[in-house]
């Protein structure tokens, strides 16, 4: 798929869940903190890649996704997932840092105790025969 043909279908993705939910661009900018000509530049297709931060915003405002939003806008998506620490501050950010700290030291003492390596297994040997 082009650049171009990307880009016409992330908008065409945001602008028709915009339409679906009845919310103008006015009012998916205010929800997302993201400017609204940047939204109508998206919606157009006539901005090459939005920054990542923009695409979370959007798809926390619309309802949306976000690796759908990430693969429409081609961004090469990892194919593992992040060890424990990384996942747990990017999905609970709000998080307070030693409550963060306090369960990131329960999973290691969890994981020590079942003899088991916090970084996942290796490649090839969580896989069944």
């Amino acid at each position: 798929m082009s650049s171009q043909s990307n880009q016409n279908s992330l908008g065409d993705t945001l602008k028709q869940r915009r339409l679906d939910l009845q919310l103008s661009i006015r009012e998916v900018a205010r929800r997302s903190n993201v400017n609204d000509a940047n939204i109508l530049r998206i919606e157009r297709g006539d901005s090459a890649q939005p920054k990542p931060e923009t695409l979370r915003a959007l798809a926390d405002a619309l309802g949306l996704d976000l690796s759908d939003l990430f693969a429409l806008s081609g961004y090469v998506q990892p194919t593992t997932l992040p060890t424990f620490a990384p996942y747990l501050r990017s999905k609970y950010a709000d998080l307070p840092e030693s409550a963060a700290r306090e369960i990131e030291a329960s999973f290691a003492a969890i994981a020590a105790k079942h003899g088991y390596d916090p970084r996942g297994p290796k490649i090839g040997e969580d896989e069944k025969d």
